[in-house]
C-alpha cells in the first residue's frame, strides 16, 4: 500500500510539474521542445512494449499490461503528433528561404 501512495504522489508531483514548466515556455522554443517530448514519447514506448510482455493470468492480461497498452498508444499518438507539428513547422521555415532568396 505504501508503495502505491508513493507512486501515485510521484504522478500527481510530475503532472503539476509538467504543467508548470510548460507553461512557462516561450512560444519560439515550442518546436524544439516538442523534439525533446518525441524522444521522452520513445523511451516511454519501449518502456511500455516491454511492460505489456507480462503472464497472461487465467487470460485476464491484468491491470499492468492494460496501463502499458494505454501508455503505448498515448506515446505513439505523442510521436506522431509531434513528428507532424515539426515537419510543418520545418517546411513553413523551408516556405519563407525559398520566398526569400528568390
Amino acid at each position: 500500500m505504501a508503495a502505491l501512495v508513493g507512486s501515485i504522489t510521484v504522478f500527481i508531483l510530475a503532472i503539476f510539474l509538467g504543467f508548470e514548466l510548460i507553461s512557462k515556455v516561450p512560444p519560439t522554443l515550442h518546436t524544439p521542445l516538442m523534439s525533446g517530448a518525441n524522444a521522452i514519447s520513445g523511451i516511454t514506448i519501449v518502456g511500455a512494449l516491454i511492460l505489456s510482455n507480462t503472464a497472461f493470468n487465467d487470460g485476464d492480461p491484468g491491470a499492468a499490461a492494460w496501463m502499458a497498452f494505454a501508455a503505448l498508444i498515448m506515446a505513439t499518438i505523442n510521436v506522431v503528433g509531434g513528428f507532424m507539428v515539426t515537419n510543418r513547422m520545418l517546411e513553413m521555415i523551408a516556405g519563407k528561404r525559398r520566398k526569400g532568396g528568390e
